[in-house]
């Protein structure tokens, strides 16, 4: 079943990157003018972080923000394009690295992309102030969830492997959720990591599942966002670039850090950009497109 399952995986990749890079190839010449050297760091960083659990969705947000990097209409866009093939990285190297019972692991990993097919036709032609508004909220939940690992109000989970009966059949449903939520720019690992833990499963399954689920449904939601022309090109091809080299540094030379005193800031900054959307979301003279 994991064979078939990462087979699925590299199909879907091979023509999402296709359609990708031929989009980014033939329009190469309306790239902004924003430097190389800063996307290219965004890229290594997040996805460094996003390797060992900590996520890069609300990291990115907060630097695409504050920089004025993108436009945020086209945020949720870029990062699900810009991170898909890093994050496949990531979802071949731990589905060989952890054990996770493989019916649990394709459930989970084939509700999320139906989630995101459906929900980014939806975002790709949302106005900016709803994708403001979602944005805000989604980082709000996203930052609470750290805060409640941080301070161990969150189940520290158990030592299963895998889910059965009505356990199974929801996740399978919050998967779907979690799918369709991350196409607006919240992060699945966050949400989906607390819920791994709060029906006892060893922390580590977290890893495969979040990131195999992650990886197809951006797979899958990413090629929407090409089609509908709502996403940043020079962004997402420096984030998938220096994005997988980062993967790579993560998983194979550092491979775990303290990484307490970072969550703390990471909440912090998730925090802050999740009020600063709320604030842009304010503002009368917002575009309804």
């Amino acid at each position: 079943m994991l064979i078939i399952l990462k087979a699925v995986l590299g199909v879907m990749t091979s023509l999402f990157g296709f359609y990708y890079l031929r989009d980014v190839y033939k329009n190469q010449k309306s790239f902004s003018d924003k430097p190389w050297p800063g996307l290219l760091g965004t890229g290594f960083i997040t996805n460094f972080l996003d390797t060992l659990g900590i996520g890069s969705f609300a990291q990115q947000t907060a630097i695409f923000k504050f920089f004025k990097l993108v436009d945020d209409r086209l945020i949720p866009g870029t990062m699900n394009v810009g991170n898909t093939i890093a994050t496949v990285t990531q979802a071949f190297i731990f589905m060989t690295a952890v054990k996770v019972e493989p019916v649990t692991l394709v459930s989970m990993s084939i509700a999320a992309p139906i989630g995101a097919v459906l929900g980014a036709g939806v975002v790709a032609k949302m106005s900016r102030r709803k994708i403001q508004l979602g944005m805000g909220i989604g980082l709000l939940v996203v930052a609470m969830t750290i805060l409640a690992g941080l301070l161990k109000l969150m189940p520290l989970g158990g030592v299963a492997i895998g889910l059965t009966g009505w356990k199974l059949g929801v996740v399978i449903v919050m998967c779907f959720v979690f799918g369709a939520l991350q196409t607006i720019g919240v992060g699945f690992y966050a949400p989906c990591m607390a819920m791994v833990y709060t029906f006892g499963m060893d922390p580590k399954t977290a890893f495969p599942i979040m990131m195999t689920a992650t990886a197809m449904l951006m797979a899958a939601g990413g090629s929407r966002f090409i089609k509908e022309n709502a996403y940043d090109r020079k962004v997402s091809i420096a984030l998938t670039v220096a994005g997988v080299l980062g993967v790579f540094l993560a998983a194979f030379v550092v491979k775990a850090l303290p990484l307490d005193v970072m969550k703390w800031l990471v909440c912090g900054v998730v925090l802050y950009t999740s009020i600063t959307m709320f604030l842009s979301a304010r503002q009368k003279n917002y575009e309804t497109i």
